[in-house]
């Protein structure tokens, strides 16, 4: 497979092409494999620096391909995306299948985890139907010996009728024999027997395939025609100009064959998978023996607390409401320090700059507009996700987040999406930013979508601070039963606010993104000891600095504005106050009055600075104000018409709104679309607007 640099408008782009020998010797040799499965080390491990890296045209899937020299013979090893299946449903399916078909390759090392084979046996079984030519890298056998779990290789080797190979990649381990055993590669003899009207349908059609055995397997050729594959029909044209409908005798045969045939594509394509998986959990229970029981009926245990029907949605609840309070509570004293830090900052730049022969107006523009508002975002956002991503990455690593994506995958399913989206929606919690990259994990670009126009649905970090407060003053107290309602108040909340995610997601699935939800393979790895070390710096760094630079900033040119809105008057009253006047009667409308609304404007950059923007405009002071005593604020609030009602309306306002413009610029790079980060601030917007009317009318009546 050759690099090739094209130039564009954006610069150089190197584009994955087509294999290109440099002599006629080379070996091509494709690499497959799951997810995580130390496929990128065994390649790393056999190329060295003898490597590039590339998009797939038209994808944005990465692969690689690299060379290595084995006792005086070449190979170029290609490194497919990782993939559960072949079955074209993603963008890493469909490229590691076409690969696989028509891109070349004379021999295919197939890596898998030695401590979950039954999964990986599923892939190596739909590549064996392409390709005979298959190694077996029984990989992670180390990890696997910790765990209890022990591989028979002679009898898988004897089973499959190939070579099988037990390495432990991070280690070298088995390394040495894998290179010798690539040049000894033969045929596998094993072949994955259907359902009786299955088989009778291949036999009627491999007499007309046969004559294209010289371009694709004849056998798998038959499979794709009898299950109406599409895909891989279109990639027949593309591939090999190889048009179905245009071969008279062939075409004729399959429509027979298919219009005898009993059950539809669905059924037939389901009965495919489940002979697939039969049969590989059948060579697993063979093959596999697992020596630490234990262990085994404690992941058995678990699984039934966290997977079973009883208790799945109280354990992922109380999970959450845990990793809630966790953050809220420890992030108040940091936040306060980080305040007072900023606040002394500010003094000394202030009383710096006042020696300089700068303008007082420029010196108060920076240290009370720029500088202010960027100390409330760092103060108020780091703490709550210096805490929280960490706590959210201690559950990925010890398995649980698959599972929670394993319980809600009906209820997203039902919604037109699949139950990948509940994990972009937890990192929403964090973050919305960090949920909208996290939907990159959802393979179909429909259901991508669906999910990042409702990962605002969820209240970030950045929204809790204020919800907390307002839910504090009007709705409960400071004491420690106070807590508990404020608790339970926000608990009630974010059940709401993943009602109108699913409501949402039904809604876009029916209208401008239909389709119904994709079935998806995934992973649930057995649980372990999180590495809490690597997880503080993996999230504080990969997560929280990450967001945090955004945030900052995109609030700079906010702080200015809003500095310049509140000190520059015309008349008798500043800009601010003229803006919110006007905004008025449409916040009258919905509970509010026209400086909340101002205050949701102007806080588009961040969240947290949206009380402080409106008890600035309540209280004309040109500045923000700090909004640390509940007390004070509770008195401002009140004395500007504040009550139950308004303060209701502000906290759903809060959790139903635009996502900050951090957010926004992210589903813009991710999408590349204007039109759907617009879609993603206006949606949610509409529903809370909807919502505090609502409130509002209802309040009236009573």
């Amino acid at each position: 497979m050759g690099l090739t640099n094209k130039s564009t408008g954006k610069g150089s782009q190197r584009e994955l092409l087509s294999i290109k020998k440099k002599r006629e010797s080379d070996t091509v040799v494709a690499l497959a494999g799951n997810p995580n499965v130390g496929k990128s080390t065994i390649f790393n491990a056999l190329t060295g620096m003898n490597q590039h890296t590339g998009n797939w045209p038209g994808k944005t899937v990465s692969g690689a391909e690299g060379t290595f020299t084995n006792k005086g013979k070449d190979y170029i090893l290609v490194d497919l995306p990782g993939t559960y299946s072949l079955l074209a449903r993603s963008g890493e399916e469909e490229i590691a299948r076409d690969f696989i078909c028509f891109g070349g390759c004379e021999k295919i090392i197939v890596a898998c985890d030695a401590s979950c084979l039954e999964r990986n046996l599923n892939l190596l079984l739909q590549i064996t139907e392409i390709n005979k030519n298959v190694l077996l890298c029984v990989n992670l056998m180390d990890e696997a010996e910790k765990k209890g779990i022990k591989v028979n290789l002679s009898r898988l080797s004897e089973i499959l009728g190939i070579r099988v190979v037990g390495t432990s990649a991070r280690s070298g381990k088995g390394l040495d024999r894998l290179r010798d055993e690539i040049d000894k590669i033969t045929p596998c003899t094993y072949q994955v027997k259907y359902d009786e009207e299955i088989e009778s349908a291949i036999s009627k059609l491999l007499p007309y395939t046969e004559a294209y055995s010289h371009k694709i397997d004849p056998r798998f050729l038959a499979l794709k025609l009898i299950d109406w594959d599409l895909s891989i029909e279109n990639a027949l044209i593309k591939k090999l100009s190889l048009d179905v409908e245009k071969e008279k005798v062939l075409y004729e045969r399959v429509k027979a064959v298919r219009l005898e045939l009993t059950r539809s594509q669905e059924e037939i394509e389901d009965q495919m998978v489940k002979e697939i998986l039969a049969r590989a959990e059948e060579i697993a229970r063979e093959v596999v023996d697992f020596t630490d029981q234990k262990r085994l009926k404690r992941d058995e245990w678990l699984d039934k607390i966290t997977t079973g029907r009883l208790f799945a949605f109280p354990c992922m609840m109380l999970l959450l409401a845990l990793v809630f309070y966790i953050t809220i509570s420890l992030a108040n004293y940091p936040s306060a320090l980080l305040g007072s830090a900023f606040t002394h900052l500010e003094e000394l730049i202030y009383n710096a700059l006042l020696k300089t022969p700068l303008p007082v107006w420029i010196n108060q523009l920076l240290c009370m507009g720029v500088i202010r508002v960027v100390g409330w975002i760092v103060s108020v956002m780091l703490p709550p996700m210096a805490i929280f991503f960490p706590l959210f990455t201690l559950l990925e690593d010890w398995g649980y987040l698959p599972r929670v994506a394993f319980n809600l995958d009906k209820c997203f399913q039902k919604c037109g999406s699949c139950g990948k989206q509940a994990l972009s929606m937890c990192m929403g919690f964090g973050c919305n930013s960090a949920g909208v990259v996290g939907c990159r994990i959802i393979d179909s670009e429909r259901e991508r979508l669906i999910s990042i126009l409702t990962n605002a649905f969820v209240p970030c970090n950045g929204r809790f601070p204020t919800m907390i407060m307002l839910l504090t003053i009007f709705f409960a107290s400071s004491t420690f039963l106070g807590g508990i309602t404020t608790a339970l108040y926000l608990f009630l909340l974010i059940l709401l606010g993943i009602f109108f995610t699913l409501l949402t997601s039904k809604i876009l699935s029916k209208t401008i993104l239909k389709g119904k939800g994709s079935s998806f393979i995934l992973e649930l790895p057995s649980y372990r000891r999180p590495q809490i070390a690597k997880t503080l710096i993996r999230s504080i760094f990969d997560r929280t600095i990450f967001v945090l630079a955004r945030a900052v900033v995109t609030s700079i040119p906010a702080g200015i504005i809003i500095w310049v809105l509140s000190n520059v008057a015309i008349g008798n009253a500043s800009i601010l106050a003229h803006i919110s006047s006007f905004l008025d009667p449409v916040g009258r409308l919905i509970g509010m009055d026209g400086v909340i609304i101002l205050a949701f404007i102007l806080g588009l950059p961040a969240n947290e600075i949206i009380i402080p923007i409106a008890l600035m405009a309540y209280t004309s002071s040109g500045t923000l104000v700090d909004i640390g005593d509940f007390s004070q604020i509770a008195t401002i609030l009140t004395a500007n018409g504040w009550n139950g009602t308004r303060a209701l309306c502000v906290i759903v306002l809060m959790l139903f709104h635009s996502p900050c413009l951090t957010t926004l610029l992210t589903i813009k790079k991710e999408t590349g679309s204007v039109k759907w980060a617009l879609l993603s601030a206006l949606i949610p917007t509409a529903v809370g607007v909807a919502l505090c009317f609502i409130i509002n009318m209802v309040s009236m009546v009573l």
